[in-house]
Parts: structure tokens; C-alpha cells; sequence
């Protein structure tokens, strides 16, 4: 097995100090090098508070994480600066000249199809392409770790289907460890080497997905690990809540 990425021990966070209940109780989790990750989980489950830290944004105050220098994140949003063209918003922060920057920049553009409006102003850009200079500023600082945020959430069926190919080519291409948060039980199947649910803070299934790529909906064994996946989370194939039913 690579070394590993990413890896927390007995990782724990809470809101309101000693004696609150965790958003995130004593989490164990290894994410090897190149790995691709998706993460579930119901609304308040936790998945946020854990990419926050991940990603620098939240400090680690209980437990351990050890973390690559190198990540970079795609939120839900694109958070694109309106006064830079896309190609700068793509090669902000970058280090060196801003020649050889700007053709890293144009480089990871690219690779997302968006050569075309590397000039263009941010507001102009339709979601799905927005979406895309997002990853391309991701991808251009090579990380060695990949967080996105549930970052088809806001795109039309059809421009979501696209990313989600897009994201799996540039994973095969760059290979970095990857962790995806999303709400979409086929999503992570189709894209994702293991997934994961949260649940009250803790992880109630690790599920490697071994179905072969390219993988497809009809594919023997997807179905099953669907169920599998729902049932953990409590849904019923139908999309009702199975707990509410239950009770």
C-alpha cells in the first residue's frame, strides 16, 4: 500500500467546549497516496466540520492529524475574485515570475476545457465553467491532496454528469489522494475508490467499491453496494427516510 496522505488518529472536535457532544468523535482514518475517497453522510453528520479541518481552515484540538503540505480545495462555490480574469484567479498565489505562472495557469485550463475564456471576466462564466476554473486553480498547485466540497451540487443534471467524468479523468491523469464530500450515493460509486459514511460523528461504513472502471450504473455489483450505502444511511431504495418508517 502507498504511504499514506492523510491520516487522523482518535480525531475529535467539538463547538462548546469539554463535555459537549462531538461533531466528530475519535475518527481513525488513512487515505494512502492517489487513493480517490468519497465521504457521506446525512445533514449535520459531521462532513463539513471535517473538510474544514482538513483544509486548514479549523485547527485540530483533539486528537492527531497528519496532513500533506500540499492541498488544495473546490467548494461548493467557486469563489472566483470578479476584478481578475480566470487565468489569474487560476495562477493567484502562485510562486515565481508571472509569466511562467500565467502559463501554468493556461496549462490547467486546459486540462479542464476552458482555454477559451481564459481571458473572460469570472461573472461572465456559466456555472458548470466557473466549477471548472475552480478545479483547474486546484489542480495547478499539484496538490498531493484534493478536497472537494460537494462541488457539483449547484449544476444542472447534464453539466453534473460531465465534472464527474472530467473529475475522474483528471484524477487517472494527476493522481493525487482525493477526498469528495457529496450527498449522491452513485456519484461516490461511480467515482470513488472506497467510501465512507458518517454518522453522528463517527464512521459507519467503509465500503472499498470494487467494481471495475469505467464504471456504469448497470454494472453487476453497483446496485448492491447502492442499497448497502442507503440502508447505512438510512434511506430506503425509494429515497424515503427508512428510520422515520421504522419509528
Amino acid at each position: 500500500m502507498p504511504d499514506p496522505v492523510l491520516h487522523l488518529s482518535r480525531f475529535s472536535r467539538r463547538f462548546h467546549g469539554p463535555g459537549s457532544p462531538p461533531v466528530l468523535d475519535a475518527l481513525d482514518l488513512i487515505v494512502p497516496a492517489g487513493e480517490f475517497v468519497a465521504l457521506l453522510g446525512r445533514s449535520g453528520s459531521g462532513k463539513t466540520t471535517l473538510l474544514r479541518t482538513l483544509a486548514g481552515l479549523d485547527p485540530v484540538t483533539d486528537g492527531k492529524a497528519v496532513l500533506p503540505e500540499r492541498r488544495a480545495v473546490v467548494f461548493q462555490e467557486p469563489r472566483l475574485l470578479p476584478w481578475k480574469p480566470v487565468w489569474r484567479n487560476v495562477a493567484l498565489g502562485l510562486p515565481g515570475p508571472s509569466a511562467a505562472a500565467r502559463d501554468r495557469a493556461l496549462a490547467a485550463l486546459a486540462e479542464v476545457e476552458l482555454s477559451h475564456r481564459a481571458e473572460a471576466w469570472p461573472l461572465t462564466l456559466s456555472g458548470g465553467e466557473a466549477q471548472r476554473a475552480g478545479l483547474a486553480r486546484a489542480l495547478v498547485r499539484e496538490p498531493d491532496l484534493l478536497l472537494l466540497d460537494e462541488p457539483f451540487a449547484s449544476l444542472d443534471a447534464l453539466t453534473r454528469l460531465r465534472m464527474q467524468s472530467l473529475v475522474g479523468e483528471l484524477w487517472q491523469a494527476h493522481r493525487p489522494a482525493v477526498l469528495l464530500v457529496t450527498h449522491d450515493v452513485e456519484e461516490a460509486l461511480l467515482l470513488a475508490d472506497r467510501v465512507l459514511v458518517l454518522a453522528e460523528g463517527r464512521l459507519a461504513e467503509d465500503l472499498a467499491v470494487g467494481v471495475p472502471r469505467p464504471r456504469r450504473r448497470a454494472a453487476p455489483g453497483f446496485d448492491a453496494l447502492r442499497l448497502r450505502l442507503l440502508a447505512t444511511l438510512g434511506v430506503d431504495e425509494d429515497g424515503h427516510d427508512a428510520t422515520a418508517r421504522a419509528a
